[in-house]
């Protein structure tokens, strides 16, 4: 094993969610959502020493509750699940089980229950002080609503893991979701409470499943400008991307104070994702992850959970991006010039067939402009962000053009 110190500020108390009954997640062979990226990613993370640091516990999580899963889904809807797990042969298309997308098979009530449990874990041990940061990589399952699967997931655990922070006691929490697709269900579910901020930069709606993220799309009556949207035009590269976030992200979480964030990290914006059209790399993806981790330590006492999502380059990306993710909640951030475990190389190479990735980053140059040296009306990324922060901005007291 070896250990990283990196570029370690204060080593925080972090949970990890990690087991192997994870991967029973599987939606069968040729699935996008290959069970083997959480596999690969434990492996990594391990090997980079992430999991045997002092101040990181591994944990197992349990299958969730029924009454557990009704906090955020319908109980008929948990029902049909089940229903459907029993008996893989039979379809519930309504409520999107049994599709191309979210094909039934045995056991996917169990595992998805799992995943979502993982989250919970997450939830629970900042709640009760065990843990001050909590990663689960195998969730994110963003696209899952009240009453319907969608887009590979199930259960939405991260829709969990924020109703159980306010379920104990939690005032304010901040949803992040920086994945390719919209986190159309996640704002959903929390469209009309005001006591959550659920902020999106995806690919647009235009291009892109779900359809939806649009700039005027700010949450229901009782809570306007509870939800963000930031659909961002195919081929936005780094600097636009990390444009449009500094652009939007640190004013709102400030304006909003919230006491825990929960983001949601799906790594399918990678220029070589097979599924979408950004072109974002390794190194922006750590990048956000450290931005959003420096929000949770300004202004949430440095509460945080974090999960995975989509990701569909398994090998070259998905364990690079996600093992970034749990060395930055753990405070010791692994340098982007790092080579990659040879172990895991080979395991790799053996296992596979595939090439490996060298290094853990993509040795790109970062360089983006802040919005404060001015907005550009003939930049697509800039129209875009002008059009949510008009929509939000103000709500918050911000002003689009100047804050």
């Amino acid at each position: 094993m070896t250990y990283l110190p990196g570029l370690a500020r204060t080593a925080l108390p972090t949970t990890v969610v990690w087991h192997p009954d994870m991967t029973a997640y599987n939606f069968g062979y040729g699935h996008p959502m290959a069970p083997e990226r959480m596999e690969l990613t434990a492996r990594l993370a391990g090997s980079l020493g992430l999991l045997d640091l002092e101040h990181v516990s591994v944990a197992a999580p349990e299958v969730a509750s029924d009454n557990e899963l009704h906090t955020v889904h319908s109980p008929e809807f948990v029902a049909a699940v089940r229903r459907v797990s029993a008996d893989p042969g039979t379809s519930d298309v309504e409520r999107g089980l049994g599709t191309e997308d979210d094909p039934a098979f045995a056991g996917m009530h169990e595992a998805s229950a799992r995943l979502a449990g993982g989250s919970l874990l997450a939830a629970a041990a900042i709640l009760d002080g065990s843990a001050v940061r909590a990663v689960n990589f195998g969730g994110g399952m963003h696209h899952a609503s009240r009453e319907r699967a969608s887009g590979f997931c199930i259960y939405n655990d991260a829709a969990l893991a924020v109703q159980r922070l306010l379920d104990g006691g939690v005032q304010r929490v901040a949803y992040i979701d920086v994945d390719a697709h919209h986190g159309d269900g996640t704002q959903s579910i929390f469209w009309d409470d005001p006591r959550v901020l659920t902020i999106s930069l995806h690919e647009s709606g235009l291009t892109l499943f779900p359809g939806t993220g649009f700039a005027n799309e700010i949450g229901g009556p009782k809570a306007e400008g509870s939800a963000v949207n930031v659909a961002l035009p195919t081929g936005t590269r780094d600097a636009g991307w990390l444009r449009a976030f500094h652009a939007v992200v640190p004013q709102l979480v400030g304006a909003f104070e919230p006491e825990v964030i929960v983001s949601q990290h799906g790594c399918d914006s990678h220029r070589l994702d097979p599924l979408t059209h950004l072109n974002i790399s390794v190194d922006g993806q750590r990048e956000v992850a450290t931005a959003i981790g420096n929000l949770a330590a300004r202004y949430c006492g440095d509460r945080w959970i974090s999960t995975g999502g989509g990701g569909y380059n398994v090998i070259s990306v998905v364990p690079r991006s996600w093992s970034h993710l749990i060395a930055i909640a753990a405070g010791r951030p692994v340098p982007l010039r790092t080579p990659v475990p040879e172990d895991w190389r080979h395991y790799v190479q053996d296992k596979y067939g595939a090439e490996p990735p060298a290094m853990m980053g993509d040795d790109v140059d970062l360089w983006w402009r802040s919005w404060e040296v001015g907005f550009d009306p003939n930049d697509e990324v800039d129209r875009t962000v002008m059009a949510t922060r008009k929509e939000v901005f103000p709500l918050y007291g911000l002003d689009p053009w100047f804050d």
